[in-house]
């Protein structure tokens, strides 16, 4: 494509080619014209005085062919008499046959035309010879033959030339002086108007950092100058969309919830990553939302918000990598500006936590109320019992006073877990870390349950080595292996058997406590670490616990930056694994 300057130039150079050749065609022909009549005047003058003189000299039979010929060599020209037959009497012709053969043609036809008027004064022209003839006339008045006097034009080719060469020259030093105002031209006007195009291009293709050359203040320059204004507002209006959009983009992103973009024709423009760890189906932008959605509910809500235009919100559940969650479904209508339908936004909002927090919390109520007025009820009924009379029996009146202080001691003692899980999670649990024997602390543990070993006939055996040595709170590890120990006591039947292991590594020490007791079902296993879980919660009632010591152990292992396993089959037994940092820092706290 030619560019604007290349196009100037050319216009200019055509523009003057073309006067130039108009120029030199019409100087040519004025001339040709001047030339041929100057040539005829001459001719006509040259043809009467040789007529004039043959007639002088006695006619044609008394020609002087010596001083025709110095004639026609001072006069350059071709002298030529004739009868009136046209036969020539006198030539001073060259050697040239075809040339005097014509001569002789032109000869003939002179004679054939002579007698009339109009003819007499006419030219002819061939092979660039230009002809006059004039009769020779006797002193009677006779003609008696005709003079012919021919002379060539070559020069009027030469002139033509020379004409055409300086028009030639003319044009070429047109063009230098061309090429020398159109690059001032194109340097002032239109490279600023090029630069501005290119800039104006590159605008348009998003580079907004593009700028134009700013030119002196006039017409270019006020042209670059808010060019320049309007390349620097639109890159900043870039930069200020593109932090919005990165901002936005970042945070659909990072929202846990799943985020939909369907357009008016059902076609899915936008996902956000939460929704596609849903639905790992490859490809889903520009995929119809029902080829992505496998939920029959899911797609009944957007058709529900497609046909009535309003927010729609269900609570459905969904199976995602073999796994069931709550799942809160929320589709709104996007409206634009003229009530314009522009689509649906979706959102898929996880309450599978929430619901589980709801369910423990209606749990713990239960359990707590559970807990609280059995040993209330009891003590209040014996009370009345003894109110009523029972105190006068001293046997029934002991009783009646045992089961009090036992109810009052489980109530004290659910209370004191109670405070206690509450100061672990709200208040923060500060650990007075220190180096602990293992072997001597469990040793310790043992000790104050033996009655309860013995009760049941429990064989506990221990292979702990004497050096091992772990940092933490004794205190706390003590709650630790008196929860899982009675655990194992209380799921364990008469006449069986506990087992306390412990082994290290590099890093961790590994203790566990595995019994041969009544075990866990596979599915209760996520749940035994919640408050007032039970497996059976007739045998832990019975013995007097309260349902919260695993949860304070979960607790305890989280703030020594430890872990706490559990492995079990039912009827067979089950076996819990804490691990334990060997290094850790004195000022630890778990908040």
């Amino acid at each position: 494509m030619i560019n604007f300057r290349a196009k100037l130039i050319l216009s200019l150079f055509i523009l003057i080619a073309a006067v130039l050749a108009a120029l030199g065609i019409w100087l040519g022909q004025m001339f040709k014209s001047y030339y041929l009549a100057t040539i005829n005047d001459r001719l006509e003058r040259e043809t009467s005085l040789l007529a004039g003189a043959v007639e002088d000299w006695g006619g044609t039979e008394a020609i002087n062919p010596v001083v025709l010929d110095k004639w026609s060599e001072q006069m350059d020209t071709r002298l030529s008499v004739a009868d009136n037959n046209g036969d020539l009497l006198y030539d001073s012709g060259g050697t040239d046959e075809e040339e005097n053969a014509v001569h002789r043609d032109i000869a003939h036809r002179i004679s054939e035309t002579l007698n009339e008027k109009n003819y007499q004064t006419s030219l002819m022209r061939k092979m660039d010879v230009q002809y006059h003839w004039t009769p020779i006339l006797t002193k009677t008045g006779e003609q008696e033959g005709y003079v012919i006097v021919s002379m060539r034009v070559d020069a009027l080719d030469e002139i033509y030339g020379q004409i055409w060469a300086i028009l030639l020259t003319s044009l070429g030093l047109s063009l230098l002086l061309i090429i020398l105002i159109g690059t001032k031209i194109t340097t002032r006007y239109v490279k600023p108007i090029e630069s501005a195009a290119m800039v104006a291009i590159e605008l348009a293709k998003g580079n907004y950092r593009a700028r134009t050359y700013e030119t002196p203040p006039d017409e270019m320059g006020m042209l670059s100058t808010s060019i320049n204004i309007l390349a620097r507002n639109l890159q900043e209006m870039m930069q200020a969309q593109e932090v919005h959009q990165n901002r936005l983009t970042t945070l659909i992103e990072n929202i846990e919830s799943g985020l939909l973009l369907i357009d008016d024709r059902g076609y899915i423009v936008m996902a956000n990553r939460s929704f596609k760890k849903m639905y790992s189906t490859g490809r889903i932008i520009k995929k119809r939302y029902y080829e992505v959605i496998t939920q029959e509910d899911v797609i009944k809500i957007v058709e529900d918000v497609f046909m009535t235009e309003k927010n729609v919100r269900r609570q459905i559940k969904m199976t995602f990598d073999l796994e069931e969650k709550d799942i809160e479904v929320s589709g709104a209508p996007i409206i634009g500006t003229n009530d314009e339908w522009k689509g649906i936004l979706v959102v898929y909002h996880d309450i599978t936590e929430i619901k589980h927090l709801e369910q423990m919390r209606k749990d713990f109520v239960a359990n707590v109320s559970h807990e609280l007025k059995t040993p209330i009820t009891s003590i209040k009924g014996f009370s009345e019992t003894l109110l009523d009379g029972a105190l006068n029996d001293p046997d029934a009146a002991k009783m009646f006073l045992e089961i009090i202080w036992k109810e009052s001691g489980r109530m004290e003692r659910l209370v004191a877990d109670l405070l206690d899980l509450s100061k672990i999670e709200q208040k923060g649990l500060t650990l007075n870390l220190t180096a602990v024997p293992l072997k001597k602390l469990l040793s310790e543990v043992i000790v104050t349950l033996e009655s309860r070993l013995e009760a049941k006939d429990i064989a506990l055996q221990m292979n702990v080595s004497d050096h091992l040595v772990i940092q933490g709170d004794e205190y706390r590890l003590k709650q630790v292996f008196v929860n899982l120990i009675t655990n194992a006591i209380l799921y364990t039947p008469k006449g069986g058997q506990i087992f306390v292991d412990a082994s290290e590594s590099d890093q961790v020490v590994d203790v566990k406590v595995s019994d041969t007791g009544i075990g866990i079902e596979k599915a209760e296993l996520p749940r035994i670490f919640e408050r007032f879980y039970r497996v059976d919660k007739a045998r832990s009632r019975d013995s007097g616990g309260t349902g919260l010591g695993l949860a304070i152990v979960k607790h305890i292992m989280e703030a020594h930056h430890g872990k706490i396993n559990v492995e079990s089959k039912l009827n067979e037994g089950t076996t819990f694994t804490v691990s334990f940092i060997k290094n850790l820092r004195n000022d630890f706290t778990k908040d």
